[in-house]
């Protein structure tokens, strides 16, 4: 039973096909312009270098950066009607304050402010106004809004507002595409909603790339399902992404450190996951990136996604070296390295370039750069080691000790130990390790609650949360008999007047359909 996992990187698109723990194939090419074509022809070179296993293929999965670039880049989004049911508590704060201007106007001027919204305990803030309700969607009919997004205050905790308005308005546009806040976020509910208006401002740019992708999926005679990876390190069925494309946002570097724990067998460790142009580095806590506990800016946007703690610093194999080796980065030459490096003829001197000329790697011509001044590529290679040191020691959890797993194209500029690590290592295959770690993915499901112990005892209270996240899991393609609890957060509530606390319990599970998952986790 094979498994192909694919991701789709700004400067390289990574393909594997994998065999229980065994590659059989992978492949590493420069992301095209249109993506579409680079993951047809890493596809196409992975099961070429396996003839006939088109039939053995189980399933398909892929990590795409292309809805994170649509946000920033402020392309392919859709004008969406932002309706807040938290009035009149939220006067204070509209939709989209503090937004930069640019993707506020690309996503238009509608906004629509409604009575309602609930407390935490389930009483409402204030009663939802029918008559309100029926203005709000007769102005959006008379506008034609084909996209809307629906928020209310605790919908997480209690989502019956949120349903409400969300029928009112499906009733009367039928053909409208909408996402309630509470299926996408956590409690909060300014960057809750902000994560619901992004969401929905790609529902129609999602349907375009899902179709290709099944496409070039079908067209390769795989029959097999089909996944898309999430920012937390799981996975969701491909129709499931049409409805939540903003759930991508982080899973290119998620991937990267579900590929480095399955490659070493180590489930807790730092990886530095090496590219053309930046770094990424993050912590693995049972085999899972440890996620981020603070607000979240996508294209300058606050959200509250699930998004792994990382941290980018400008150091990649095109990073630019200062004349006198002791300045590396943070500017590159990104995926101009083959046509502008040294060892490629061209007359820029990168960090690439210092490693071969070391002697330390073999790309490129050796030859172009044999005169470099070894001085120079000695203070290049110390400052590269010198910044990673730093990164690792911001990362890590505490003082202890911890491995090191190195990952990506770029991990050859690691020619030194690092003082950081209590061990370096660099696996077979960690190149595409990110391929990888799309391949072994499981499905994945949360929940969020804020709960009182003084009037539901603890373990009914995991139990409750922990049942809600496994319909979340099943929803997306999980087999429900799978599934394991990986991790429970408890936060305190020290302002409330009980033993208030913030629950979250993530679950994962196997693949409904394709059997269990234990020989390649």
């Amino acid at each position: 039973m094979l498994r192909i996992g694919v991701d789709v990187g700004g400067t390289h698109t990574d393909a594997v096909l994998l065999d229980g723990d065994a590659v059989l194939a992978a492949t590493k090419a420069l992301t095209t312009a249109d993506v579409l074509t680079g993951v047809v022809n890493a596809l196409d070179t992975v099961l070429s270098d396996v003839p006939g296993s088109e039939a053995a293929v189980a399933a398909v999965m892929l990590g795409t950066t292309q809805f994170t670039n649509a946000v920033v880049e402020r392309r392919e989004l859709a004008e969406v009607a932002a309706v807040r049911i938290g009035m009149p508590s939220g006067r204070g704060l509209p939709p989209k304050i503090g937004w930069p201007d640019d993707i506020a106007n690309a996503l238009g001027p509608n906004v629509y402010e409604l009575h309602g919204g609930m407390s935490y305990s389930g009483w409402p803030l204030a009663e939802l106004d029918s008559s309100e309700i029926d203005r709000m969607v007769r102005d959006l009919v008379h506008k034609n809004v084909e996209a809307v997004s629906i928020a209310g205050a605790f919908s997480p905790v209690q989502p019956e507002m949120e349903l409400e308005v969300g029928r009112s308005v499906r009733k009367a546009l039928p053909d409208a595409r909408i996402t309630l806040s509470h299926t996408m976020g956590g409690l909060g509910i300014l960057e809750r909603e902000n994560a619901a208006l992004l969401n929905t401002s790609l529902l129609g740019f999602a349907d375009r790339v899902v179709d290709a992708l099944v496409s070039a999926v079908r067209d390769r005679g795989l029959g097999c399902p089909f996944f898309v990876s999430q920012n937390d390190g799981t996975l969701m069925q491909a129709e499931f992404a049409r409805s939540f494309p903003a759930l991508t946002f982080a899973s290119g570097p998620t991937n990267s450190l579900r590929g480095a724990s399955k490659l070493t067998g180590l489930t807790e460790a730092v990886v530095v996951d090496i590219g053309g142009t930046t770094s990424d580095i993050g912590v693995l806590r049972n085999g899972f990136p440890r996620d981020s506990n603070v607000v979240i800016e996508v294209g300058g946007v606050r959200t509250n996604f699930r998004m792994p703690d990382l941290l980018a610093i400008g150091l990649g194999g095109g990073s630019l070296v200062g004349a006198d080796g002791t300045e590396v980065g943070p500017r590159s030459l990104g995926h101009r390295l083959v046509e502008d490096g040294l060892v490629f003829g061209g007359d820029v001197m990168t960090a690439t370039d210092v490693v071969v000329a070391s002697g330390e790697a073999n790309i490129g011509d050796p030859r172009l750069v044999s005169d470099l001044d070894p001085t120079v590529c000695k203070a290049a290679l110390g400052r590269i080691t010198e910044l990673l040191d730093s990164g690792i020691e911001q990362m890590k959890p505490s003082s202890d000790p911890l491995p090191v797993i190195l990952v990506g194209g770029g991990s050859l500029l690691v020619t030194q130990g690092l003082a950081a690590a209590s061990e370096l290592k660099r696996p077979e295959h960690a190149e595409v390790a990110n391929a990888i770690g799309a391949a072994i993915a499981q499905i994945g499901g949360e929940a969020e609650q804020l709960v009182s112990y003084d009037q539901v005892s603890r373990d009914d209270a995991i139990a409750a949360v922990t049942a809600q996240a496994v319909d979340t899991a099943v929803a997306a393609g999980a087999d429900r008999a799978t599934t394991r609890t990986i991790d429970i957060e408890e936060i305190a509530l020290s302002y409330m007047t009980d033993t208030t606390v913030r629950l979250r319990v993530k679950v994962v599970g196997d693949i409904a359909g394709l059997g269990s998952k234990e020989d390649t986790r």
